[in-house]
């Protein structure tokens, strides 16, 4: 078991939390209980994991160095030499290739999708990082790729399912959100080494991340409010009642930037979903929320 650690620890589980975002399409496309549509969205959801695990991989194999220089990263696998690069690359094709063989098998899309995932986290691990606002960008479209595919598994079983242009703009900008208190997460724990780190963030600066988080908050907010009273989504769930999730989302966010300003954490965005009792009790809160007012007529509550 020992000699596996260093390879779960590299693939980093606990970071495929950020992959349920798939789960989302078939819960708003009200298939929530159609097995077909389940198991879709389960076989992207592993797809999924297992490509960004081999992004992480990759990450980890191009940042070794900047690693062994941060307080925490210092002590992942590779940056700590209890995974050689060899081995870590061995991973990485392993885990790219069984990860499209499954996209490949849901449908042609997902597997595009997934191999636009790969591409753009690739060029994220060798280039894209080191611009400025393009690397925030770079992480926010990911979870878009991640949506979209969720939406494109469903479509393979039946092809009229759409995905609302607005629960797009909400994960872009709500993942820009993110991205950018992660930045400033990292340039408060890494202080005068940050640019040794991460050399974007010479670049940054909390006054810059903290106006960036400001529009992001607002921008996030509204369009989910957009999106619960627009036309189109009352028009396709036959109900309004959508708006009444507005305020676990605006307290989730707020939350999440009381956690940045006043605790000094936001650095790892998965550990505080993990970990955070009001954050979590907010998101299953959030989830019921949406699931008796979609379902409850259909179910007869």
């Amino acid at each position: 078991m020992s000699a596996v650690r260093p390879f779960l620890e590299a693939m980093r589980p606990k970071q495929w939390i950020k992959n349920l975002i798939v789960f989302a399409p078939i819960a708003f496309a009200q298939k929530l209980f159609d097995p077909r549509m389940i198991t879709a969205s389960v076989l992207a959801f592993v797809a999924f994991c297992l490509t960004s695990s081999g992004v992480y991989v990759v990450n980890d194999i191009m940042d070794r160095e900047a690693d062994r220089h941060h307080p925490e990263k210092r002590d992942r696998p590779i940056a700590s030499g209890r995974l050689s690069v060899g081995a870590a690359w061995a991973l990485t094709a392993i885990l790219f290739a069984t990860a499209l063989a499954i996209a490949d098998f849901i449908s042609p899309r997902v597997l595009l999708i997934i191999l636009a995932y790969i591409i753009l986290n690739l060029a994220y691990s060798f280039r894209l990082k080191h611009w400025v606002i393009i690397d925030a960008f770079c992480i926010a479209f990911g979870f878009v790729l991640r949506m979209v595919a969720g939406g494109e598994a469903l479509k393979a079983i039946e092809p009229g399912i759409t995905i609302s242009t607005w629960i797009i703009f909400c994960t872009l900008l709500g993942s820009l959100f993110l991205a950018f208190c992660k930045r400033r997460a990292e340039l408060g724990l890494m202080e005068e080494d940050a640019a040794i780190h991460r050399a974007t963030l010479s670049e940054y600066s909390t006054q810059f991340l903290d106006q960036m988080i400001a529009i992001s908050t607002a921008s996030t907010v509204m369009a989910y409010a957009l999106w619960t009273i627009s036309t189109e989504t009352v028009a396709k769930f036959h109900t309004q009642r959508l708006f009444w999730t507005v305020p676990f989302v605006c307290y989730g966010i707020f939350r999440f930037l009381y956690l940045v300003h006043q605790k000094n954490l936001g650095g790892s965005p998965t550990k505080i979903f993990l970990s955070d009792l009001p954050i979590i009790v907010n998101i299953f809160a959030w989830i019921l929320a949406v699931i008796v007012i979609l379902y409850g007529p259909k179910l007869g509550w």
